[in-house]
């Protein structure tokens, strides 16, 4: 059976990707996206008729503000459990996008996000720690986590049994399907784009920009 998915598009200077995926059990929701767009999130649930107790669980791809803003509010909400990669649960925990990270970008960032009203999230204490290749069905979803590093240290993929891949921001598609260019490691991205290569994938999900197909993937040269 196809995988039925619902891409939750918030724009607020910049457009982020948030996917509600419908299980046999209710729902899994991969990211969370920006709190100010946190009524919009909500209202897109409703629509599907969620309510407590249906969001299985949240799935974060990474510990990036705009893909965290409404993660804490969420599971109070919805009663629900949060899943992130070890590498990244210092940022949940924190709420600090930056944690442990530095470099020029990194202190460039620090002081222009605060000025468009973008800094911080609500950190929050995961109730679930994810591993690569870790299987998913438990929570009535047919998938596995495929650890994707590069941009950020704990970045995960999402990959079904269908092969549809939500793959955070390791890849974007904006204009035209590409690597992100803002880089915790530059060794790693490279490397999860060539790990990316060697699986079953038909359809990529990411964090930026439209869906579009792995094929794309597999002829350009990143």
């Amino acid at each position: 059976m196809p995988t039925e998915i619902k891409v939750i598009t918030q724009k607020y200077l910049m457009s982020v990707n948030c996917y509600l995926v419908k299980v046999l059990s209710g729902y899994i929701l991969i990211d969370t996206g920006l709190s100010k767009k946190r009524s919009d999130l909500v209202t897109e649930l409703e629509t599907v008729n969620c309510k407590p107790g249906d969001l299985r669980l949240i799935i974060i791809t990474h510990g990036h503000l705009d893909h965290n803003g409404n993660t804490a509010y969420l599971r109070e909400r919805y009663d629900t459990k949060i899943a992130i990669h070890s590498g990244d649960s210092a940022m949940a925990e924190s709420g600090d996008m930056f944690k442990d990270i530095k470099g020029l970008t990194v202190a460039i960032l620090r002081l222009l996000l605060p000025l468009i009203g973008l800094s911080r999230y609500d950190s929050f204490k995961p109730d679930i720690i994810l591993e690569d290749r870790q299987d998913l069905s438990e929570y009535g979803f047919d998938a596995r986590v495929v650890h994707i590093p590069g941009h950020s240290k704990g970045s995960i993929g999402i990959l079904t049994r269908g092969g549809d891949l939500f793959c955070g921001d390791l890849l974007v598609n904006t204009e035209k399907p590409e690597k992100n260019t803002l880089i915790d490691d530059s060794a790693e991205l490279d490397a999860s784009i060539e790990k990316l290569r060697t699986l079953e994938i038909r359809t990529v999900y990411p964090g930026h920009g439209k869906p579009f197909q792995m094929e794309l993937l597999m002829k350009n040269d990143y």
